[in-house]
C-alpha cells in the first residue's frame, strides 16, 4: 500500500510509515475497504482548501466494502512524515453503524461531527476535532493517511478517546481496513 514516493527520494525512507496505526502488527486484518476522496486522488496533493492555508475543513471521504458484522467504523488520520517521535494525529473518530458511508467536507470538525453521527477522539493537540495539514516549511511533502477500520463491536469510552484507546479497540475488534493518502507541502 505504501510505496516509495517522491517524498522519500531526497531524504531516504521515512520511518513514520511503520508507526502508523494502519501498520500495527496486531492489525493484520484484510485490506478490503476501498477509501477515496473526491478532493484528491490517492498519493496526490490535498487541495489547500482542506489545509491550514485554506478553509481548514476536513476533506470529504467515502468508504465501500465494509464486511458484514461490522458494528462501527473507526477513522484515523495521521501524518506519516511528521518530524515528531510518533505520527501526528490529525483526527480520530468513531461512526456508527458500521456500514459503507460518506463524510461531507468538514465532517471531522467539532461543529459538524454530531450531525454526521461521529464521536470525535483527541488529536495530537489534545482537542476533539480535526487539525488541518500544517507542515513546517522546509520539511518536504507530508503524507496524510486517512485510515478506515471496520470493528466488530461498538466501543464505549469514558471520554474522548486518544490514540492508545483507539489502538486498543482496534487490536481487539478490527475486522477489515483500508486507507487513502494525500500529500501536502508548505514551501515557504
Amino acid at each position: 500500500m505504501f510505496e516509495k514516493s517522491h517524498a522519500d527520494s531526497h531524504e531516504g525512507p521515512r520511518p513514520w510509515l511503520r508507526k502508523l496505526i494502519y501498520s500495527d502488527a496486531a492489525l493484520d486484518v484484510p485490506e478490503i475497504i476501498r477509501v477515496e476522496s473526491v478532493a484528491f486522488e490517492d498519493g496526490e496533493p490535498i487541495p489547500a482548501l482542506f489545509a491550514a492555508d485554506g478553509e481548514r475543513d476536513s476533506p470529504p471521504l467515502r468508504w465501500r466494502g465494509v464486511p458484514d458484522g461490522a458494528a462501527a467504523i473507526v477513522i484515523v488520520v495521521e501524518d506519516a512524515d511528521s518530524p515528531t517521535p510518533a505520527p501526528f494525529v490529525h483526527a480520530l473518530a468513531v461512526k456508527t453503524p458500521g456500514t459503507d458511508d460518506d463524510l461531507i467536507p468538514g465532517a471531522l470538525t467539532r461543529e459538524a461531527a454530531a450531525t454526521e453521527g461521529l464521536l470525535l477522539g483527541l488529536n495530537s493537540l489534545g482537542e476533539a476535532s480535526w487539525t488541518p495539514p500544517d507542515p513546517p516549511p522546509g520539511t518536504g511533502p507530508h503524507r496524510y493517511v486517512f485510515q478506515i477500520f471496520a470493528i466488530g463491536r461498538r466501543p464505549e469510552f469514558a471520554g474522548a478517546p486518544n490514540r492508545q484507546d483507539i489502538l486498543g479497540v482496534l487490536r481487539d475488534h478490527a475486522l477489515a481496513k483500508g486507507c487513502v493518502s494525500g500529500i501536502y507541502e508548505r514551501v515557504a
